[in-house]
């Protein structure tokens, strides 16, 4: 099992040096590597449960707008 997540570990290194040695001659790669770092930090608020704070249903004409939690604002954490 060692062997397999070193072998997976190695594929994924090989790949990081062939982007960044792509990167090198490629203006556009060096853009699509930043992208890439900058999408890895957002947050994703959908996969984590919570039901969306703002939703739009345009077949009814209709938009819901939830409230933040009364408890969790800043004014709570006092």
């Amino acid at each position: 099992m060692a062997r397999e997540a070193a072998k997976r570990t190695g594929k994924r290194l090989s790949a990081t040096y062939v982007d960044e040695y792509t990167a090198i001659f490629y203006g556009t790669k060096r853009m699509e590597l930043n992208h890439r770092d900058s999408v890895e930090m957002l947050r994703e608020e959908d996969a984590q449960g919570a039901p969306p704070r703002l939703g739009v249903d345009l077949d009814r004409g209709v938009v819901v707008l939830r409230p933040d939690d009364p408890g969790s604002g800043p004014a709570a954490r006092r």
